[in-house]
């Protein structure tokens, strides 16, 4: 199957989280018409096998995108349009690696869902999937290897009160809010590091006020990046609770996570790319993938890998090149490969 085509058609089932539907029926077609064996799991993943038995190495890329529907365009042998990075162009990839692929055990590529929400798609696999290796299908460029992802906790702050006058000494409700805001800048502040990768960030995401007659209440939401090392709990415990002394609420917790570049899903990817004759490039990104949550829970090696170039995530000027899918394929194919014959011989 022509791999551009193939792009096309995972591209144009437009698929924001939460309306993937179309989308995976779309990657069942293409997998089932490539030899897979194909289903829609209870969350509505889309799941395609191929090979029996041990070792059994897991893709586990994500099909929905964020919102804003955007034209595919073949423009010169690139594809534009939304997902074409993220992250529709590693699931391509990945199947017609799975294709190709030669030696023992199995191939599963995942379509999940929800990855760019909460990740339930993931999540409801952790208990029913048993890989001996994983690869999270997300854009590393064809000569990049993503071998650690920042943690992510994301929480609410309620400040409660009494409507002032604006002339009076007293702060209002909003200002301790905003004054608690700038307790995390500095909580924050005091946790840097030379590498923005051992650094703890945080935004403020959004700051709500709610009046009624004289009662006030006002809802911040922040969202901090963390470094391994440093747990979500721990952050948690020790945030700021003055001023103001809000009531606060963990909305997401995530872990960050980071592998040797040693682990054999890595050492396989990073001599595929130099099998292609490129110079490997091993990422540690300040984001979150799925790859937080099922390192952990699996126990088995892992990295992420695909094509594209990640600064385009969630943009409108997504685009990928055909030529390049064409490189992460051959790698896919030969890391595959190695990983079955190592994998087979540890066990």
């Amino acid at each position: 199957m022509d791999e551009g085509r193939l792009l096309e058609r995972l591209v144009a089932r437009y698929s924001p989280s939460g309306r993937e539907a179309p989308a995976v029926g779309e990657f069942l077609r293409i997998a089932g018409e490539l030899g897979f064996s194909v289903r829609a799991d209870a969350v509505g993943n889309g799941i395609a096998r191929r090979g029996r038995g041990r070792p059994r190495i897991v893709f586990l890329g994500h099909i929905d995108t964020v919102d804003g529907e955007r034209p595919v365009r073949r423009v010169r042998g690139r594809i534009h349009g939304r997902g074409a990075v993220d992250a529709k162009g590693p699931i391509a990839a990945a199947l017609l690696a799975g294709t190709q692929a030669r030696g023992p055990g199995e191939f599963v590529v995942v379509a999940a869902v929800g990855e760019e929400t909460d990740s339930h798609g993931a999540r409801h696999l952790i208990p029913r999937l048993r890989p001996d290796a994983v690869i999270a299908g997300e854009p590393s460029g064809w000569d990049g290897v993503t071998i650690g992802y920042k943690g992510e906790l994301q929480v609410e702050a309620t400040f409660r009160g009494h409507r002032t006058h604006y002339s009076s000494p007293w702060p209002t409700t909003p200002d301790l809010a905003v004054a608690w805001i700038e307790a995390v800048r500095s909580f924050v502040a005091a946790r840097t590091d030379p590498s923005p990768f051992r650094s703890l960030t945080g935004k403020t995401v959004s700051v709500e006020t709610d009046r009624r007659g004289g009662d006030e209440t006002v809802r911040a939401i922040v969202d901090l990046r963390l470094p391994p090392g440093l747990t979500t709990a721990e952050v948690f415990r020790t945030l700021p609770r003055d001023p103001g002394a809000p009531e606060i609420a963990c909305l997401l917790a995530v872990e960050a996570v980071e592998v040797a570049r040693t682990n054999p899903v890595a050492a396989a990817l990073v001599a595929g790319i130099r099998a292609r004759g490129g110079r490997p490039t091993l990422w540690r990104k300040s984001g979150t993938s799925d790859l937080n949550l099922v390192l952990p829970a699996w126990r088995v090696p892992g990295a992420a890998y695909g094509p594209g170039d990640a600064r385009l995530d969630h943009t409108d000027r997504e685009v990928l090149s055909v030529a390049e899918l064409r490189r992460s394929v051959a790698v896919l194919r030969t890391s595959v490969e190695s990983l079955r014959t190592t994998l087979r011989v540890g066990a």
